[in-house]
């Protein structure tokens, strides 16, 4: 009966890690650049004095779907969308660098250039800052350049090419802040190939819809796992109530 009752509770306590998951994609469909998480279930045998006689149901992580979003067009020139493969580094709150998808740009009270996340935008001279000008235009290999004040109209000047790397994604994973880094620890090189569109951002590839339909799935599988406690229940009153009898 011990082994019923813990098989059904790693069952309801597993669907709900996925269903945690699940919703945590669904909350950010509509957060640029976001990747969904994925994850799968998987039976493990129960261990214990002789040999494993049953399987409980264990939710294990399988990383994030890295396929890109759509691009949407926002006419912002610091708005930028990566075309095809590639990142964007940027400074984690630890001070290191990472990557995101994340191109919603703009510039702090300081000049800094940063994302809708507030994190800092790095270039290949380290964090980019943006002095004050008439204009600024990002090239699509991410050269920064603006027109300084006063500047004529052909007077453009190179600020800073953001960094922009193209890791494959077996060398990556996305960390708890939610940016992601190297497996190996170490600092991807700068790609001269990757490329980016100015004036969009790239949309979360989250399907709200099957989001949605696992929300639900999880929860009548959470509602199985619980009518097996009330299955126990009974089965632990007519046990008892047989031993009484004899």
């Amino acid at each position: 009966m011990d082994s019923f009752l813990y098989i059904a509770m790693s069952g309801a306590k597993n669907v709900m890690l996925a269903q945690n998951t699940n919703a945590n994609n669904l909350a950010n469909s509509n957060t640029f650049g976001f990747k969904a998480d994925l994850d799968y279930f998987a039976s493990e045998p129960v261990y214990g004095p002789g040999h494993p006689t049953r399987a409980y149901s264990v939710d294990r992580r399988a990383g994030v779907n890295t396929e890109a979003g759509s691009l949407i067009q926002t006419g912002r020139v610091l708005d930028i969308g990566i075309a095809g493969d590639g990142w964007i580094g940027v400074q984690a709150p630890d001070g290191s660098l990472a990557y995101t998808r994340r191109g919603d740009l703009r510039v702090d009270s300081s000049g800094l250039l940063l994302n809708g996340e507030g994190r800092i935008v790095l270039g290949n001279g380290g964090p980019i800052t943006i002095p004050p000008n008439e204009s600024v235009v990002i090239g699509s290999d991410g050269t920064i350049s603006i027109r300084p004040l006063g500047g004529g109209a052909n007077e453009m000047a190179n600020i800073d090419r953001i960094y922009l790397v193209n890791p494959s994604a077996e060398e990556i994973f996305k960390g708890n802040d939610g940016l992601y880094r190297l497996r190996s620890g170490e600092v991807a090189e700068p790609s001269a190939f990757v490329r980016v569109t100015s004036g969009a951002i790239e949309a979360s590839n989250v399907n709200a819809i099957e989001a949605l339909v696992n929300m639900i799935e999880y929860g009548r599988k959470f509602e199985s796992q619980i009518k097996l406690f009330k299955v126990a229940e009974e089965m632990d009153a007519q046990s008892a109530q047989l031993m009484s009898m004899s």
